[in-house]
């Protein structure tokens, strides 16, 4: 399968970057049986995180900002998926 490529144009110009990180599942139904969980959720957010950064493993004068990004990353995926209309479910807001 081939990746897909990305042009994003920004103040420095336009440049190419690779697909997102195909570690990342879906975490809607009906891709995901059942809800995601919170950690399916967490694992989401933490590999985005990393993909992101360039960090696996951020050192430890980065960590702090490192866990708050997943934290406000799963946040905001948890936010999403319960407010996703799925094939004619209705959100849960």
């Amino acid at each position: 399968m081939a990746a897909s490529v990305v042009i994003i144009a920004g103040a420095g110009g336009e440049r190419e970057t690779w697909g997102m990180c195909r570690s990342i599942k879906t975490l809607r139904p009906p891709v995901l049986p059942g809800e995601a969980t919170d950690d399916d959720i967490h694992a989401a957010a933490l590999q985005y995180v990393r993909k992101v950064s360039g960090f696996r493993a951020p050192a430890a004068h980065n960590r702090e900002v490192f866990e708050r990004a997943v934290a406000a990353v799963a946040e905001a995926t948890a936010e999403l998926l319960d407010g996703l209309e799925v094939r004619g479910r209705t959100p849960n807001v």
